[in-house]
């Protein structure tokens, strides 16, 4: 089954730029589609190995943060061809 992820990583710490930077080229090294904008990363993949592979990185990134969130926002299918039509 495919899956669409939209995620947004928010350190609560004034220095928050380098733990999102490292978050996002951990994600990068997956080998998964990614999609990247201001404001969230978007990935595309196979819900098993998307989610093998994704917990892992979210479980070392809360371990070494004192505070973070992560918002999720899962869609059942590949989504990576989405245009706008309005």
């Amino acid at each position: 089954m495919k899956l669409s992820i939209e995620l947004t990583l928010t350190p609560l710490k004034e220095d928050f730029v380098p733990t999102i930077k490292s978050f996002i080229q951990e994600l990068r090294t997956l080998g998964f589609t990614i999609k990247e904008n201001p404001l969230s990363t978007q990935i595309y993949g196979d819900f098993d190995v998307v989610m093998e592979e994704l917990v892992p990185l979210i479980r070392k990134t809360f371990q070494e943060e004192k505070a973070v969130m992560l918002h999720l926002k899962l869609v059942k299918g590949d989504r990576s061809d989405y245009e706008p039509d309005f």
